[in-house]
């Protein structure tokens, strides 16, 4: 059996299968199981199951969340969205990076690409890029999107996001569910209560729109908090592809009749506004236009 250290000093190894609840260590049974409603979720493919994880595993990982205010990570503060995401896995805890590379072992992979149906092969990203660890503090959010779709350093296709949530005691009334919206933006299919030890995956696409919309209304002393994990592949089908965005950055959607997504609009069009000064307009001409 195969096993990964949790490299605490004097504690002893944790097996691969030990990282999972016992209902779930026959992972490949548990991918066939649930393939069909992976494939048939409303309004994309996407699933999510409670308590998959070893509970101890967890409370190590939570215990090992990192101070994401501190200046090596990374501080979103947008119309789009206010969180706090870590860089690498730098910060992560020697538990947290065992547990991490399960999840980007064969094994798990295996278990991710019956269960999905996707054809290409699906690759693990080791930098991390755009996931790890994930926090939203009262008031933050992240506005309805669709991911970018291309790896910075690998130039691979995004293809799957798994969200593993850590919150224990969370109330509906805290808000902070993770919500999945069909194409035209005019409905939320599924909402998705970011319990301790539920996972989340879905298959990412031009058109998998989701997120947390609205501002957290939990207790000054409490905050969402999530580790994301990416997978890719070296191409996708062209039906996941909206045409003259084959590579793009995070494309930012607003709810149809919800006017606090007005913010999110200007500040898209101000953001591309300076991307077209800055590709296509001479630097003397955007000198003397700063005057």
């Amino acid at each position: 059996m195969t096993t990964f250290p949790n490299l605490s000093e004097g504690a002893p190894a944790v097996h691969a299968l030990e990282y999972l609840n016992p209902q779930y260590r026959d992972l490949q049974a548990v991918a066939t199981a649930f393939k069909l409603a992976y494939k048939s979720a409303d309004p994309f493919p996407n699933i999510a199951f409670q308590d998959f994880f070893n509970p101890a595993v967890l409370d190590a990982v939570l215990d090992e969340f990192p101070d994401l205010e501190s200046k090596d990570n990374i501080k979103y503060h947008t119309p789009n969205e206010v969180k706090l995401a870590s860089r690498s896995e730098r910060r992560f805890g020697h538990l947290t990076k065992a547990f991490v590379h399960f999840l980007n072992s064969e094994p798990f992979l295996l278990f991710l690409q019956e269960l999905t149906s996707i054809e290409e092969t699906l690759l693990p990203d080791p930098y991390f890029e755009g996931g790890g660890f994930h926090q939203t503090q009262p008031g933050g959010f992240l506005k309805i999107h669709a991911d970018f779709n291309k790896h910075r350093l690998t130039g691979l296709d995004r293809r799957l996001n798994v969200l593993i949530y850590l919150n224990k005691d969370w109330k509906d009334e805290y808000g902070g569910h993770f919500e999945l919206w069909d194409r035209d933006m005019a409905r939320c299919a599924k909402k998705v209560a970011p319990h301790f030890n539920t996972m989340a995956l879905f298959t990412t696409t031009d058109f998998s729109y989701h997120g947390l919309p609205n501002p957290l209304t939990c207790p000054p002393d409490r905050s969402r908090k999530s580790l994301a994990l990416y997978y890719y592949s070296n191409g996708r089908p062209a039906s996941e592809i909206n045409p003259g965005l084959e590579d793009h950055t995070t494309i930012f959607k607003d709810r149809k009749g919800d006017t606090t997504d007005a913010g999110m609009r200007k500040f898209n069009a101000l953001q591309s506004a300076k991307v077209f000064v800055k590709e296509f307009i001479p630097p003397i001409v955007t000198k003397m236009m700063k005057r």
